[in-house]
């Protein structure tokens, strides 16, 4: 293979090889960078020198089940309804994980080369992607475990038993930033005994060792496999977490950052049209450095600080939190934007209004959620103590009491039409979640049923409701 000059400097070697040598020393780089080489498999092309974006580009963001019609697969039941309501108005469509899973509505991934059955087929997947630019998931810092890989580490099988982090249970993890109010060791029984095994986020999701290579290299097959299936965007979910050390904090290492540049290395030798977008529901400063340079790292980022400061916009009838976060933001180059949005799959995130509100006015928003029918879920603190994380509630319900939705909803849907013109207005691009399409209500007696806060906004109705 060649080693072309990039445009913004350097040699492909050489760029791989000085992250190589950060993430897995001098001892292992080289190799390391021969069997990367091997996977990228063709000749390389110069990268864009602009995003393949414009102000016309608009993300929906839906599970691949959102809707549902009897006798019909779910994804080709999603794109009928796609097709018959917003049209060409909406250009992008963000398929939410449709992989086989076993918890967490998708996240917790069983298989990463398959569609769920359930929802489909990958020529379902092509057939959205002849109407829509796709984003995939890549939920690579943890997969299920049920899954083939995680079951195979169990039995003590080859490749797979150095592909998870195990940790003595005895060692110092109080550092380690928490996103959930949930053990972050979970013992599991093996061929050579009881181990504990990092799960950042639940016990049924357990983390990918990524100071192993062989699971760096594996992730970059995943990549390129869906760049093959049709995928424009690929959102890295919960990127932050992705290299651990105990010792630290565990986020935003240098090395997750690494990893990450490593990526888009190889996209953009293989497919310069893909853009990485990174998930780090975290305060601005620490969300902004996934931008790395302005080249050479994701060329999205979350807008995570957009939905809890539109919200206390609102609920004070006072924009200067807004208004001053606003004059701070720019692009770090040509080649990067954000992805802007009040309402997603998940719930609003407090983390990111840290410094930005105060802790009156975040315990004011924690109020106003419960006040308005959503709950709260909440996050470990290294004091042993609880912090709340998001509020879990439909944007719509939080924008506007539900009693005054009640009495005039006339007055509830200028108030809600008014948080999305804000969104859109914003330098970026627009994400709009698909019950933002219909100022859908709190979905409380799924979330009883389910016992996830989540659930509340993540209602899946029968297509025909909505036509």
């Amino acid at each position: 293979m060649s080693d072309t000059l990039y445009p913004n400097g350097g040699q492909l070697r050489q760029r791989l090889i000085d992250k190589l040598l950060l993430l897995y020393g001098a001892a292992r780089a080289e190799a390391v960078y021969q069997q990367l080489i091997e996977v990228i498999g063709k000749e390389v092309t110069p990268p864009p020198n602009d995003l393949h974006l414009s102000e016309r580009d608009v993300i929906l963001i839906a599970y691949g089940d959102h809707v549902r019609r009897d006798g019909q697969a779910p994804l080709a039941t999603l794109r009928d309804v796609l097709r018959d309501t917003i049209g060409s108005s909406i250009n992008s469509l963000h398929i939410l994980p449709f992989f086989p899973y076993s918890s967490d509505d998708g996240f917790s991934v069983i298989d990463y080369y398959a569609v769920n059955p359930d929802l489909g087929t990958w020529d379902d997947i092509a057939a959205l992607g002849s109407d829509f630019r796709l984003m995939f998931d890549a939920v690579f810092n943890h997969m299920s475990a049920q899954s083939a890989w995680f079951q195979a580490f169990l039995r003590g099988e080859a490749p797979y038993k150095d592909w998870f982090v195990v940790v003595d249970p005895t060692t110092d993890l109080s550092m380690v930033t928490r996103p959930r109010a949930l053990p972050l060791l979970t013992p599991f029984q093996t061929a050579d005994g009881e181990k504990h095994l990092w799960t950042t986020f639940s016990a049924d999701q357990v983390d990918l060792n990524f100071a192993n290579p062989d699971v760096l290299l594996e992730m970059i097959r995943v990549l390129l496999f869906y760049v093959e299936q049709g995928a424009d965007l690929i959102r890295l979910d919960a990127i932050a977490f992705l290299w651990k050390q105990p010792g630290t904090t565990s986020i935003h290492l240098p090395e997750t950052h690494a990893a990450i540049q490593v990526m888009r290395d190889v996209l953009d030798v293989v497919a310069p049209h893909v853009i990485l977008i990174t998930e780090t529901n975290v305060p601005h400063d620490e969300n902004i450095s996934y931008f790395g340079d302005g080249t050479n790292e994701a060329q999205m980022v979350y807008q995570f600080s957009l939905p809890p400061l539109v919200l206390h916009t609102f609920h004070t009838g006072d924009s200067t939190a807004l208004t001053q976060w606003a004059k701070t933001i720019q692009r770090s180059s040509d080649r990067t934007t954000f992805f802007n949005f009040t309402a997603s799959h998940d719930g609003i995130g407090m983390r990111p209004a840290t410094g930005l509100l105060t802790q009156a006015q975040i315990d004011a928003l924690v109020q106003l959620a419960t006040d308005h029918g959503g709950r709260v879920s909440y996050r470990a603190t290294p004091d042993g103590g609880q912090s709340p994380y998001e509020l879990n509630i439909t944007y719509f319900d939080a924008i506007t009491d539900p009693q005054i939705t009640a009495t005039d909803p006339d007055l509830a849907v200028r108030r809600f039409i008014a948080s999305q013109a804000i969104m859109l207005a914003m330098v970026g691009v627009p994400g709009v979640y698909f019950h933002s399409l219909y100022g859908s209500r709190n979905f409380n007696a799924g979330a009883e049923q389910s016992g996830h806060n989540r659930t509340i906004n993540r209602e899946k109705p029968n297509a025909d409701q909505l036509l």
